[in-house]
């Protein structure tokens, strides 16, 4: 076979693919930030295409197109010390989608969830879902995704390989323990953080007759039905034990009162999203939730996803860290006011519009434009606090923009064994890093950066913070294998360069 010939036969792929997800050329030709004329070339075999944009193309229709090397990585090779302008929006929230597609469980309609990130950690989820027997599509170019568990769902079908990449795989126990006797979970993946305990998730659905046994790479669940005769005490404020033990209580039938529970952004979601189910949920946004849950759930729902503070949070790194002016649209101020707030403490000008409502109604927008700024090390050091607190994945884009500012900062990262050492791979960038200990660095800023080739750490948040300090950094660098930052990021690379950054995506073969 010839290389037109393989041109047209992979043009023809393409076509038919796009053709069945229902998207014309120019709606494709927007998704990969290129012309329809390019598109239909590309489709009659016309133009050659590289392995970077085949990658692109199956992404935008989810499905593979031509099989790679599973060992290929995918990599940014950045050219930095780029002056960034313009606005860009928010993206909706990560955490808010995954946690949301595990409720979908709770109901035996259809839940339709509007403008559902399409990220790693998402996909992971959804290849779970599928496995045992949920259907899941998207709907079209908005992210709409339409999500309809099956009467049974085939447990024993679970795709391991998918659970056990992604941590939400715990958040299935709270929608289960009520529709299943006996059930097993392969342990949490996710982010490679230390040892991150799940003792606060059973201690808070052990009141609903759920008892875990530990086997080699599962948990093992028995449920023995429990009237629940006191309220459920959480002895961590953690967001995911808090969605939790939400779930198992939306289809309680009496009310349930959680106490010490977690307020943050996707309990929030997730509270309003139970709510257009017929769960009654009092204290929403505070630490004591009561809910009057319901025995089964049978409804056509949907449901808009509010956008996501972390990636607000990143953006706005991303102007002050290379000393731009941008525009942040659509960021949820709620829960981002206390860092933005300390930043203004370190010299940080910036405009902000009038407060506006998300899609869904509840969460509170505004648009954010960051100045330039000279900015000094703040007084005290940074670190982490539960909601309204600054939040712990927030903590690492704070300790970005320090390296920035004029002085030592000391950055306190209590909550994760090991997230703070990698701070020290920005040293490879020239910035000024100390570490105390695994918990603590000292940053002594402004840095003079220079380029650098790095691999990506196998944690979400610092891997975005080197990515973010190459574009400060004149010159080529190079991040390498970037499945970190895919996990719970939206094309962030095609997004930067938008607003002046130049980061192209190539693939490891």
């Amino acid at each position: 076979m010839t290389n037109d010939d393989y041109k047209v036969k992979i043009g023809t792929l393409i076509q038919e693919n796009r053709q069945s997800r229902g998207l014309t050329q120019a709606q494709l030709a927007e998704a990969l930030s290129t012309s329809q004329s390019a598109i239909n070339r590309i489709e009659k075999g016309g133009q050659n295409i590289s392995l970077e944009m085949l990658a692109r193309i199956s992404d935008v229709l989810s499905s593979e197109l031509v099989s790679l090397n599973q060992s290929g990585k995918i990599d940014f090779r950045i050219n930095g010390g780029k002056k960034l302008s313009g606005e860009i929006e928010v993206k909706t929230s990560k955490n808010a989608a995954v946690g949301l597609l595990c409720a979908s469980l709770l109901n035996h309609g259809t839940t339709t969830l509007r403008r559902v990130a399409r990220i790693e950690e998402v996909n992971r989820i959804i290849e779970v879902l599928q496995s045992i027997g949920v259907k899941i599509r998207w709907l079209n170019d908005k992210n709409d995704l339409e999500i309809i568990p099956p009467a049974r769902l085939k447990l024993n079908d679970m795709n391991i390989d998918s659970a056990k990449r992604t941590r939400t795989i715990i958040m299935l126990l709270g929608p289960l323990l009520h529709q299943y006797r006996e059930f097993k979970l392969p342990f949490a993946g996710g982010c490679n953080l230390g040892v991150r305990t799940v003792e606060p998730h059973l201690a808070g659905l052990a009141p609903f007759g759920l008892s875990i046994e530990t086997k080699s790479e599962y948990y093992n669940a028995t449920v023995t039905k429990k009237t629940v005769d006191h309220t459920i005490l959480l002895t961590e404020r953690s967001d995911t034990a808090t969605e939790n033990v939400l779930m198992a209580a939306a289809l309680y039938d009496g009310t349930i009162t959680i106490r010490n529970a977690s307020p943050n952004y996707m309990v929030q979601d997730l509270c309003f999203y139970l709510q257009k189910l017929g769960v009654k949920i009092d204290g929403i946004g505070t630490t004591t939730l009561v809910i009057r849950g319901v025995r089964s759930i049978n409804k056509n729902v949907e449901y808009y996803i509010s956008e996501d503070p972390i990636e607000a949070m990143s953006l706005i790194a991303a102007g002050i860290v290379t000393n731009s002016e941008i525009t942040v649209k659509r960021a949820p101020i709620e829960f981002i006011e206390i860092e933005l707030s300390i930043l203004s403490s370190m010299g940080l000008q910036y405009n902000i519009s009038d407060e506006y409502k998300a899609r869904n109604n509840e969460t509170r927008l505004v648009d954010i434009t960051v100045l330039h700024s000279k900015l000094n090390a703040p007084k005290d050091k940074l670190h982490s606090m539960p909601f309204p607190g600054v939040n712990m994945d927030n903590l690492p884009f704070l300790g970005l923009i320090a390296t920035v500012a004029n002085g030592r900062t000391m950055v306190h990262d209590w909550s994760y064994e090991n997230r703070a050492i990698y701070f020290t791979e920005l040293s490879k960038l020239n910035a000024n890093i100390e570490l105390v200990d695994p918990h603590r660095v000292y940053i002594t800023g402004p840095t003079k950066w220079k380029p650098a080739d790095i691999v990506t750490p196998p944690a979400l948040r610092p891997s975005v913070v080197i990515m973010l300090a190459m574009l400060a950094a004149p010159g080529h660098s190079i991040l390498r294998n970037v499945y970190s930052i895919n996990r719970g990021y939206e094309d962030f690379a095609n997004r930067l360069n938008t607003l002046g950054a130049d980061i192209e995506t190539f693939r490891e073969i």
